[in-house]
């Protein structure tokens, strides 16, 4: 018990702040913890979660990429045109297309990094303006609302009639999340590319020593990144069933808290997978609670701005700091125990 406290002490805080908070608004209102409402949050809250597992792997390598939701904007653009070239296409089409654009947007990234030695932060700051702007200047902001059938069909995995007559329903964007999210913790948690991810992050300079390839160590993390904000665009657009120009503008800063609130390290070489996922959810309870209990939308980027403060304050706590004195006592609470079986 000692041991799973002090490794995974965030993961362990947040849960416990997502629980406490669970409970209060649960008191407070009476539709918070309805299957519909909790559903609702899953659906969401999917396109999120994606970008914030790829956004992890960016930060494990030690960088750091704010481009990545105006990179999914142009995905959605660039892929529905390319549908229509194509007569439409499936869904089989639209995940290679929109996967294709996203990781070439961040290999491009990679590339800015990499080769021409710029700081990741500026190179991304850069990108992100010249990605928005190109898609404003080429669409003149306008929206696309005719999408083909199959986009714009919701594909709808579970669901169950409530007792007031409206359904509950599981899309197909909280199981593209989860193959995601898998699929990410599978490349950090089982692969020697993960476990190299992470020691480049932590020293760079040891990594390269010890023959680790930077290039390709840069080019796996902003690419994978490329590769889910390629995937969140497409979803966004089938859960919106409409591509908006500036429909995610803005949504890089909360996925960053919330990546940085689920323990990731801006300086590299720490994160986990779990955690993003409760940043996020924890992010999406509280504005929902908020949204439910009639607070001012205005108020939200405050109230949440402080959750993920306090939380962030708490987890700094050091939790881990219990373990030892927790592992003092087992051990001379058995010590005790052993001394009385040998009286």
């Amino acid at each position: 018990m000692p041991n799973v406290v002090r490794h995974h002490a965030t993961e362990v805080v947040l849960t416990a702040v997502i629980i406490v908070m669970g409970a209060f608004l649960t008191l407070s209102t009476d539709r918070f913890l309805t299957l519909g409402n909790v559903f609702d949050l899953l659906n969401i809250s999917s396109v999120n979660i994606i970008f914030t597992v790829g956004l992890l792997v960016v930060l494990i390598a030690g960088g750091i990429d704010i481009s990545f939701a105006v990179a999914a904007s142009v995905v959605q653009y660039v892929t529905v045109l390319a549908l229509g070239g194509i007569g439409g296409g499936g869904w089989l089409s639209g995940f290679l297309i929109a996967a294709s654009v996203g990781i070439l947007l961040g290999l491009i990234n990679a590339v800015l990094i990499h080769r021409f030695r710029i700081i990741s932060i500026v190179a991304t700051i850069a990108t992100f303006n010249i990605y928005f702007g190109l898609l404003m200047f080429f669409t003149k902001g306008v929206s696309i609302y005719t999408l083909p059938d199959w986009l714009t069909t919701r594909v709808v995995l579970y669901e169950r009639e409530m007792a007031d007559g409206s359904w509950a329903e599981i899309t197909l964007p909280v199981a593209v999340m989860i193959l995601c999210v898998m699929t990410t913790w599978l490349l950090l948690a089982r692969t020697t590319t993960g476990r190299q991810l992470f020691a480049f992050g932590d020293n760079p300079e040891g990594a390269r020593r010890f023959g680790i390839p930077i290039g390709a160590m840069q080019f796996i993390a902003f690419g994978w990144l490329g590769l889910m904000a390629g995937v969140a665009g497409l979803m966004q657009a089938h859960y919106a069933q409409e591509v908006v120009p500036n429909a995610l503008y803005g949504r890089e800063l909360d996925v960053l808290a919330a990546v940085v609130l689920g323990g990731a390290r801006l300086g590299g070489g720490k994160g986990s997978v779990l955690g993003c996922v409760l940043g996020v959810l924890l992010v999406s309870v509280t504005q929902n609670g908020l949204n439910l209990m009639g607070v001012s939308p205005f108020a939200f980027k405050m109230i949440v701005g402080a959750i993920i403060l306090t939380a962030i304050t708490l987890s700094s706590v050091r939790l881990e700091k219990l373990a030892p004195i927790l592992s003092r006592r087992t051990q001379d609470t058995g010590s005790t125990a052993g001394k009385g079986e040998i009286r």
